[in-house]
């Protein structure tokens, strides 16, 4: 199929400018990513002309190719002082076929679909919006650019650092003459995060330099290479382990895992490991691991710090829904703040991406009979309701196959209420819950195995569970209830909310069925009164004040019933607050602002990021007894007391991400290692500064945590630039729960601020975590 559009005429110069590159370094970059004759690389490598979408009115044509380094989309720009002409391959999410963003629905016709992509990145960047000149040139550019991102995550740590040192090698060899000078040298050595004294750059290239020539060329430049990357920390592990023959054979890869690693291994599985990791195919022949395959190995995600059989759903999923943390968003449909920030479908599709399994919808009534969701009052911009629904219904289950919930704050007429009930029905179909499960009036919550694949509504309801059963007899006499206690106003009187009422449709409450609203009136109430899934959503003030002065009464209200927890709306930035506490007191939906990145998103990151990412952790067991006595705040004997005693030697740090773009900026690096859990293990232990070094800093320091309550402990590895006059700036950091860490020398990702892995960095760590004494 052809899309019809104007093709923009070239002259013969712009295109021979297009094309000047040199082929040796697109072929050592191409080799590098293991992508050698690939067409698709080929394709972007010579690019072409896509149609830029703004707006209706602004739509232009633009040539967009892949430079040399293989990592760089260069677009062509008509403004003279354009600064953003390129964007990195790393920068982006994905790439969707079709059109999927507001834009794209907005200002394309309907026939075109097949002609739109959309580049969508990972940080708070616009959308590209662009039309191929036909379906199979669109399916090419897509399937092209997401091959090339899948093939840079799939590096090893070495290709990684090899490509991405390579890159600054070519931008630093200022003339292109592939010989790099003393000066090109210095400014080689701030690319890569390094400031050193004249007097140290010029002993480096003096070492390297053996033909006396003044330049590093060919194998000298190998050589610095080599001197830079050298790792001394790792020289020191393998000669222990390799005293023998000065090489590493089968029975001393297996001491050294037992003996370090913690990890029962036999003969037979490190033979497979050497085969696997060792890059010398006569040392694979001796069944000896080279330092090479050492480093390696150490760099695979099997051998990194979280437990790879953590990766996977290994929880049981058959407990009540319930028993489980959910992650969960408030206000999902902002990308920004809560006063004038935008509205996006992209929204729900960026959160559902990570994990989400609660969604909020604020819905209101709109134009033309069609609900919208917004945050009302204020100046975000409006998505209609049936575009967020349909939206859900496609990215739902693409990072999980566990239940969606969707949370409606409903403020629509009964007349748009019934839409919504329609536009759901319809564009959720048979996945939608509308009857409880299985036979007979339920008295607990199905499990997240059994509504794989399900969503189930959050929302008020006219009606008791048993009014499904039998209609007619149960069903409610007045079509009006107390609205939910979730107004943004802090100061409006307690008796003013509750006298406020909402209609609601029979269509849209026959749909809540185990995620009823009611408003919270004390735990005894709630005990004697309300069933099983008749919940109640608290703002965090409230709930914070309950998690600390009555902890086990809400820990023992969670053990049956649901609780719902969201930011208060003071919080016009769109800020968070700390889950920690939440969590410690039970509350499975502690809903957070996915788009804003901070502290407490990198802790709901790190909660989920086990139990294979599926947005469900199940809750410790002394968390879903039907009597407990547990209390996070006093903590008196009981199962969860297990008190470990946590060692971490923070060692190194390679290849830090600099925390400004400009080339004279150097980070100063520290590391923090932070325990966040019950109050008693609250704990930061912080390292001295490395001066003008984010290439390969090291630390060598030693610190030891006591934790009581390892099951709810997050572990976090904070890396920052210190700065004694303006306060630390953040670098990079990566959280995971206490026990999901594997002991012994394991590198740590890196995450970036929106929780992205930073490429070629790593910390390099020591853990041991023990009974304690």
């Amino acid at each position: 199929m052809a899309c019809l559009r104007k093709q923009h005429k070239r002259s013969t110069s712009q295109d021979l400018g297009r094309f000047a590159s040199d082929p040796e370094v697109i072929e050592k970059n191409v080799k590098l990513l293991g992508m050698d004759g690939d067409t698709d690389v080929q394709f972007l490598l010579q690019g072409g002309d896509l149609l830029k979408v703004r707006s209706s009115s602004w739509k232009k044509n633009r040539y967009f190719r892949l430079q040399e380094d293989c990592k760089t989309m260069w677009r062509e720009s008509k403004r003279t002082f354009r600064r953003h002409r390129t964007f990195s391959i790393d920068d982006i999410s994905v790439v969707r076929l079709g059109r999927h963003t507001e834009g794209l629905k907005k200002y394309t016709d309907q026939h075109m679909e097949n002609c739109c992509f959309s580049i969508i990145f990972k940080e708070q960047r616009k959308n590209l919006d662009l039309i191929a000149s036909s379906e199979d040139e669109a399916k090419q550019w897509v399937g092209s650019l997401q091959k090339l991102i899948d093939s840079r995550n799939n590096l090893n740590q070495q290709q990684k650092t090899e490509h991405w040192i390579f890159s600054c090698l070519r931008k630093a060899d200022k003339n292109k003459d592939n010989k790099l000078s003393v000066s090109e040298v210095k400014n080689f050595l701030h690319l890569i995060n390094i400031d050193v004294d004249d007097s140290y750059a010029d002993l480096l290239f003096e070492k390297c330099d053996k033909s006396k020539s003044g330049y590093l060329f060919g194998e000298e430049i190998k050589d610095f290479y080599n001197l830079l990357t050298y790792r001394e920390e790792i020289d020191v592990i393998y000669r222990e382990y390799a005293r023998s023959t000065g090489v590493m054979s089968c029975e001393n890869l297996v001491e050294f895992l037992l003996q370090e690693q913690r990890e029962m291994i036999t003969l037979a599985e490190a033979h497979k490991i050497i085969e696997k990791f060792e890059p010398d195919e006569k040392a694979k022949e001796k069944k000896v691991l080279t330092k090479d395959g050492f480093l390696i190995y150490l760099h695979h995600p099997d051998a990194l710090l979280l437990n790879p059989e953590h990766k996977e759903v290994h929880q049981d999923m058959s407990q009540p829904l319930n028993h489980y943390f959910i992650s969960s968003s408030h206000n999902t449909y902002l990308l920004e703040d809560q006063l004038k920030g935008p509205s996006s479908t992209e929204a729900y599709i960026r959160a559902l991406l990570k994990g989400c399994r609660c969604v909020e919808l604020d819905c209101w009534d709109g134009s033309d009979d069609e609900p919208v969701v917004y945050h009302g009052y204020t100046l975000t911009s409006k998505i209609l309701f049936k575009d967020v629904i349909k939206a859900i219904k496609e990215f739902a289950f693409k990072a999980s196959d566990y239940p969606v919930i969707i949370s409606l704050e409903n403020h629509c007429s009964v007349e748009q209420q019934e839409v919504m009930a329609r536009h759901m029905s319809s564009i959720l179909g048979s996945a939608l819950v509308t009857s409880p499960l299985g036979d007979g009036i339920p008295a607990n919550f199905p499990s997240p195995e059994e509504l794989k694949g399900k969503f189930l509504i959050k929302a008020k309801s006219l009606n008791k569970l048993e009014a499904t059963f039998a209609p007619d007899a149960a069903a409610a006499d007045e079509s009006e209830v107390t609205e939910e206690e979730e107004s943004d106003d802090e100061d409006e009187a307690e008796e003013e909310k509750k006298k406020r009422k909402l209609k609601l449709s029979k269509e849209l409450s026959n749909m809540v069925i185990y995620c009823k609203s009611v408003h919270f009136n004390g735990f005894e109430d709630a005990r004697k009164n309300l069933s099983f899934n008749e919940m109640s959503s608290f703002k965090e003030k409230k709930a914070i004040a309950l998690a600390e002065e009555s902890a086990n009464a809400f820990i023992n209200h969670n053990v049956d019933k649901f609780s719902r927890v969201y930011p208060a709306g003071s919080r016009t930035d769109s800020s968070n607050y700390n889950p920690v506490p939440l969590w410690n007191a039970g509350c499975q939906i502690v809903a957070l602002n996915f788009q804003t990145t901070c502290e407490d998103m990198d802790l709901n990151q790190g909660k989920f990021l086990v139990n294979g990412k599926s947005g469900y952790i199940l809750k410790p067991a002394y968390m879903r007894k039907a009597v407990t006595d547990f209390d996070p705040i006093t903590l008196t004997r009981g199962e969860w007391l297990k008190p470990k005693t946590l060692h971490v030697m923070v060692i190194s740090a390679q290849q830090l991400p600099k925390v400004n773009r400009k080339k004279s900026s150097i980070v100063d690096p520290l590391v923090k290692v932070e325990v966040y859990g019950v109050p008693a293990d609250m704990a930061v232990k912080e390292t001295r500064a490395v001066d003008n070094n984010g290439f390969n800093p090291e630390w060598n320091e030693n610190f030891q945590f006591d934790v009581y309550v390892p099951e709810l402990a997050l572990v976090r590895f904070l890396i920052q630039d210190y700065d004694s006059t303006s306060g630390n700036e953040f670098v990079a950091q990566y959280t995971l729960p206490l026990n999901s860490l594997k002991m012994g020398y394991r590198h740590v990702p890196l995450l970036d601020k929106s929780g992205y892995v930073v490429h070629a960095a790593a910390l390099f760590v020591h853990i041991m975590v023990v009974d304690a004494e």
